[in-house]
């Protein structure tokens, strides 16, 4: 019996099940698309494929499954780059399928004919043609093992239309094995780890950062068992936030840059050493501070000059190995200064923290509308944050308690995430919050995407600070700052969902409030906050004296 291109790719999503898939219609993939449906898999249709990309990364982090999107051929499956740019920076786990022009037409000019494969090399972890129609199944299996593989990052397949098109018998298809759900884990040597629990005898003041990587490992229960175990202080990275709740004994948030400049030992588990804390290096850190650095990626580990201890494999092995070497040796108790120190001073500073959350300012500060939106979402919310000045406000200033429950712009600092992001959020996790925090800046780069939101009754809460701009400008020195205070809400109303529009800070949780109600009605809610644009968000500024 024949059976085509198209329809082997379908079968070969069903086999890894995949049940949700983002996309704009397009030939040659309308064949995948129209029976991926069929087929019973969720089809999101976007406005833009640089959404679709967005949302199957989203849906990644959410889900911890892999996240697909598909888009048509030429500026169809170009569009989707710069998603794939940001999932590749952000390791998340993305299959793009992308038609092509005809294979047998390569070099004819043929319509849309560009070189697909070597656009999304450079912004994917792994990039591959297919070129019969009977490989169909074993490259888009391989592609998926690949995404997963490792440190995990977003794959690309390219679909010439000939190759869709086309059939064979179903003999002749190179079918791999059954998918199977079982992931290695591997475990570093034990003398290393014994070399990790000497270090840790040793040191004084001990301290964690994790990053995603305890998210793709499945290894939050683990690493929140291991610092109670050990009574270790801990941050983590923007990505990788809620592996431990935020409110838990051993969070020092007001403390962080203390904890950073005057650790002895820092233990790095899962995440890159990049800008985001200096490189490790001074003055964030001090020039003596010992490292352990645990990654599944050896080049993460062998290409860092300040290593001490070098622990390659999965996070959720490893913790595991640390944990049972670590039992009746390390004492809580040798760390009890340290930790009181830290205590001491995330204390006296939470109550101006908690003052500067609290004003009644005109116009709105943006941080009174992080406030707000804190005390106003649920405990297991899931927040999409995107933006410049209410970015670094929202990272300040609302926790996040639950493993991949955050999303916001990550290390590539991609602007236009947040609606996506809450799209593929909500579709992974249909019964959570989802509460998508935006600057009017960004929210105009995918603004759009509340109609595919609405179209799809996928109903979320998305908080609008509105300040005029991109960022903030008090001395109006920055070109191309302004944009108006633009009326989402009404665009919101007129695409068929809820709008608000707030002014007054008081206002605003009546708002949320009243969006939250029509979001449970099954509809997309808008809350559209006027902030003032003066408000310029700081982060530490690191100094020999800073503390």
């Amino acid at each position: 019996m024949a059976i085509t291109g198209a329809e082997l790719v379908v079968r070969t999503l069903s086999r890894h099940g995949v049940d949700a898939f983002f996309y704009i219609m397009g030939a040659p993939m309308m064949g995948v698309e129209k029976g991926a449906i069929e087929a019973g898999i969720r089809g999101v249709d976007v406005r833009h494929e640089q959404a679709a990309a967005m949302m199957a990364h989203a849906y990644a982090r959410v889900r911890r499954r892999i996240g697909v999107c598909m888009g048509c051929s030429g500026p169809g499956t170009v569009n989707i780059a710069s998603g794939l740019a940001t999932a590749l920076v952000d390791c998340a786990p993305v299959l793009a399928l992308g038609g092509s022009s005809p294979w047998s037409a390569q070099g004819t000019g043929a319509f849309q004919e560009i070189d697909q494969v070597a656009i999304m090399r450079p912004v994917t972890k792994w990039a591959e043609r297919c070129h019969e129609t009977r490989r169909v199944p074993e490259i888009v299996d391989k592609a998926i093992r690949m995404a997963w593989s490792g440190k995990p990052g977003p794959v690309y397949v390219d679909l010439p239309a000939d190759v869709l098109l086309g059939s064979v018998e179903e003999d002749d298809v190179v079918w791999p094995p059954e998918a199977t759900s079982v992931r290695s884990r591997p475990m570093a040597d034990e003398s290393l780890i014994s070399a990790a629990i000497a270090a840790l005898r040793a040191a004084q003041r001990p301290l964690v950062l994790s990053g995603s990587g305890v998210i793709w490992s499945e290894a939050a229960e683990d690493l929140q068992a291991w610092i109670e175990q050990a009574g270790l202080p801990f941050y983590t990275t923007p990505q990788g936030r809620g592996v431990v709740p935020e409110d838990h004994v051993l969070a020092f948030p007001n403390a962080r840059s203390t904890a950073m400049k005057e650790a002895d030992l820092l233990i790095v588990v899962g995440t890159r050493v990049n800008y985001v804390f200096g490189h490790l290096k001074p003055p964030r850190f001090s020039p003596d501070t010992r490292i352990i650095r645990i990654d599944i990626d050896a080049a993460e580990i062998d290409g860092m000059q300040r290593v001490d201890v070098g622990l390659q494999g999965d996070a959720k092995a490893v913790l595991g190995q640390l944990l049972r070497a670590g039992k009746g040796v390390i004492s809580r108790d040798a760390y009890t200064p340290w930790r009181e120190r830290l205590s001491a001073i995330n204390e006296a500073k939470a109550a101006a923290h908690e003052q500067s959350l609290a004003t009644d300012a005109m116009p709105i500060h943006p941080l009174r509308l992080c406030k707000e939106i804190r005390d106003f979402m649920r405990r297991d919310a899931i927040l999409c944050v995107d933006g410049q000045e209410i970015l670094n406000y929202g990272r300040q200033s609302i926790p996040t308690h639950v493993a991949g429950h955050r999303l916001n712009s990550g290390p590539f600092g991609t602007m236009g995430v947040g609606l996506p992001f809450g799209v593929g959020a909500k579709v992974a996790s249909p019964d959570s919050q989802v509460i998508v925090l935006h600057g009017d800046g960004s929210f105009g780069m995918n603004g759009l995407e509340l109609d595919t939101a609405i179209r799809h009754r996928i109903p979320l809460l998305v908080v609008i600070s509105l300040n005029g701009g991109w960022t903030a400008d008090p001395k109006r020195e920055k070109p191309g700052r302004d944009l108006g205070y633009t009326r989402f809400d009404q665009i919101a109303t007129v695409l068929g969902g809820h709008g608000e529009y707030v002014e007054r800070p008081e206002d605003i949780r009546p708002a949320l409030e009243r969006a939250q109600k029509a979001v449970e009605e099954g509809r997309v809610a808008v809350v559209n906050v006027v902030t003032d644009h003066m408000a310029r968000a700081t982060t530490v500024r690191f100094s020999k004296t800073s503390t």
